[in-house]
């Protein structure tokens, strides 16, 4: 499925995000996910980041507008049109200047309700027993229930085993 940049980076790098673990240089993975004009990352930034991790993974849980407004509402969102590191002209959500930590939510919370309001149903958490991790499904027909096939493999297999079993 096509989504436009902020349904689509955004709400990935959401999941990226809530998928990190604790000890995961945040810097690094926004570096990764191609997250431009990235600047530093001081450790009351990084704590903010961590803190907000959560408020992300709870959109992953149950995907609601009262809960993506909330999400967009603690942003410093002002809309207006980029052109830097010799992109195309797109939207931004935090002004340049910004601290790093206060774009990123922003860039997030927007990815998740673009997304949202294309689909509600593209925003999941992994359907295998043990596996807490997220996705954005960016499938044909929308039905991902699985955060990679690894996850879906392993549960198929133990279905087909289970089933010749009994």
């Amino acid at each position: 499925m096509h989504f436009n940049p902020y349904g689509g980076a955004a709400a990935e790098l959401a999941a990226r995000l809530v998928n990190a673990g604790p000890d995961e240089d945040l810097r690094e993975l926004l570096a990764a996910a191609d997250y431009k004009p990235l600047g530093t990352l001081k450790p009351a930034q990084d704590a903010e980041l961590r803190r907000w991790i959560g408020e992300l993974s709870a959109v992953f849980d149950d995907p609601t507008v009262r809960r993506l407004n909330a999400l967009l509402a603690k942003t410093t969102s002002q809309p207006y049109i980029s052109t830097h590191d010799d992109r195309l002209p797109h939207l931004h959500f935090a002004q340049e200047t910004a601290p790093v930590d206060e774009r990123v939510k922003a860039y997030t919370a927007v990815g998740l309700a673009t997304l949202f309001c294309d689909d509600p149903n593209r925003i999941g958490r992994c359907a295998r027993d043990g596996c807490d991790d997220v996705f954005v499904d960016t499938s044909r027909n929308g039905r991902r229930r699985f955060c990679s096939a690894r996850c879906s493999n392993r549960v198929h297999v133990a279905e087909h085993r289970s089933r010749r079993a009994g």
